[in-house]
């Protein structure tokens, strides 16, 4: 009776149930295929949400499970391995460790801290403000964070924050946050819209303007979320900066002087790729092996495979693999395509009922997220928008326009690599960032959804 007396066993518990329901009472809405992956994915959201297990074992039991049920081939299900996500979460992991063994983490934190140190709360908007500055000139979440996390960290070390401590996870999740979440409003800063772009372009022939798009979404999605954000963790994970600098650091931070010159060369060529993946086509990921790479070599390097064996989360790197091989099944059986169409046709829409038609698309939009990745979103709702647009009376740009409210607003931490990756630099626990999201998914649900249907109506969107 001991699980009973545990809420998140008991929440785990009915999961299980529920699932089971599913596999001997499938919808009708869903074909075989589609159940059992519903039900591996509420099994597995139940047990990542409560941490209940180990992340890497329930990406075990993940893997297992979709193999025996057949739900996809095992190129789909460990589809996660062959990701861009992880392999640049493997780049920046080794990126961290060459920021941190050379001093030059501690050399740009000194340099921040002096003007962001004075106060728990100037570094948290200081580091938040960085970070989506950072989305207008560098085109990956996950490349800006594996620059951003190191030097956070670093930080937080100066500050006096040890590893474990709640200023420290205030610090991982302002970096994590404002290097994904508010650049959702910055055009060509993320992959979903760029999904965006491209599915818009090919089946209508819409351009999306980088000037229009900024215009209508950063206010709200950008300014005042990062505004939430900022709240959100000050109010949740409240600290006192120690200011424990010995004056004995900025000499070990001195000490590689030399290291520090190559690692910034290479940091360079890096982000100079990653700035212009517009024009060379090479994936921030590969760019991030390649820097890693190097980093690596004997002799040349700056990180010694014993320091590399030793520091890499190999844990975590299983469960990265495990939540984007989640998502790649759910993509693979069209579970996300078939409970759009659902949802659709539940939907109030009707010609004249602006607010209502609009809550209903940016709540399919975020539904939709729940059932695919985030990317997935733009691919499944895309297709349906000149549908959309005849039943709601909207023009076609602001039914593609609903889809960013969705997939900038993330409640499960396996929606986002990003998210993930960052946390999973900082050596942090993955499902600490649910204290965040669950609050700030319901505020944008009750109060920054409705801000900006009023922030849209003064643009003049419907009509």
């Amino acid at each position: 009776m001991e699980i009973l007396r545990k809420p998140s066993h008991l929440f785990v518990l009915a999961a299980m149930v529920f699932a089971g329901l599913l596999l001997v009472n499938t919808p009708a809405w869903l074909d075989e295929t589609q159940g059992r992956t519903l039900a591996i994915v509420i099994v597995a959201l139940s047990l990542w949400g409560t941490n209940a297990l180990p992340g890497y074992l329930t990406a075990f039991l993940f893997f297992l499970t979709a193999i025996l049920l057949k739900v996809a081939p095992p190129a789909t299900v460990f589809s996660g391995f062959a990701s861009t996500a992880m392999w640049l979460s493997i780049g920046g992991f080794v990126i961290g460790m060459a920021i941190r063994s050379t001093g030059l983490g501690a050399s740009l934190a000194a340099y921040l801290g002096r003007r962001l140190e004075t106060s728990y709360a100037h570094l948290i908007w200081g580091l938040l403000i960085v970070c989506v500055l950072l989305g207008f000139i560098m085109p990956s979440s996950i490349g800006r964070a594996v620059m951003m996390v190191p030097i956070g960290m670093a930080l937080a070390d100066r500050c006096g924050f040890a590893p474990g401590s709640v200023g420290r996870t205030g610090i991982a999740l302002a970096v994590a946050f404002g290097c994904h979440v508010p650049t959702f409003a910055i055009l060509p800063s993320n992959v979903p819209n760029m999904v965006l772009i491209g599915a818009a372009d090919t089946i209508y022939g819409q351009h999306l303007a980088y000037t229009d798009y900024l215009f209508l979404h950063f206010p709200v999605l950008g300014v005042v979320k990062t505004v939430v954000i900022g709240a959100l963790i000050l109010w949740l994970f409240p600290a006192r900066p120690e200011l424990a600098m010995t004056a004995a650091e900025p000499d070990k931070a001195a000490s590689d002087r030399k290291g520090q010159v190559r690692l910034a060369v290479v940091l360079a060529g890096a982000l100079g790729l990653w700035l212009t993946d517009a024009w060379h086509g090479i994936s921030p990921a590969w760019v991030g092996l390649g820097a890693a790479c190097i980093l690596l070599l004997p002799r040349i390097g700056l990180v010694d495979g014993e320091t590399f064996a030793k520091e890499t989360n190999v844990g975590m790197l299983f469960f990265i693999a495990g939540a984007l091989g989640l998502g790649a099944v759910v993509n693979s059986t069209g579970l996300g395509t078939a409970i759009a169409g659902q949802i659709e046709t539940w939907l109030p829409l009707d010609p004249g009922a602006d607010f209502v038609n609009f809550l209903s698309l940016a709540g399919l939009s975020f539904v939709t997220g729940l059932g695919t990745t985030l990317p997935g979103i733009p691919a499944v709702l895309t297709p349906m928008a000149g549908d959309l647009a005849n039943q709601t009376g909207f023009v076609l740009y602001t039914v593609l326009m609903t889809q960013v409210i969705g997939f900038s607003t993330i409640l499960f931490p396996y929606q986002s690599p990003p998210l993930m990756v960052g946390m999973h630099l900082a050596n942090e626990p993955v499902q600490i960032l649910l204290r965040i999201t669950v609050p700030l998914t319901i505020i944008t649900l009750l109060v920054l959804v409705p801000l900006d249907f009023l922030w849209w109506r003064l643009l003049g969107l419907f009509g």
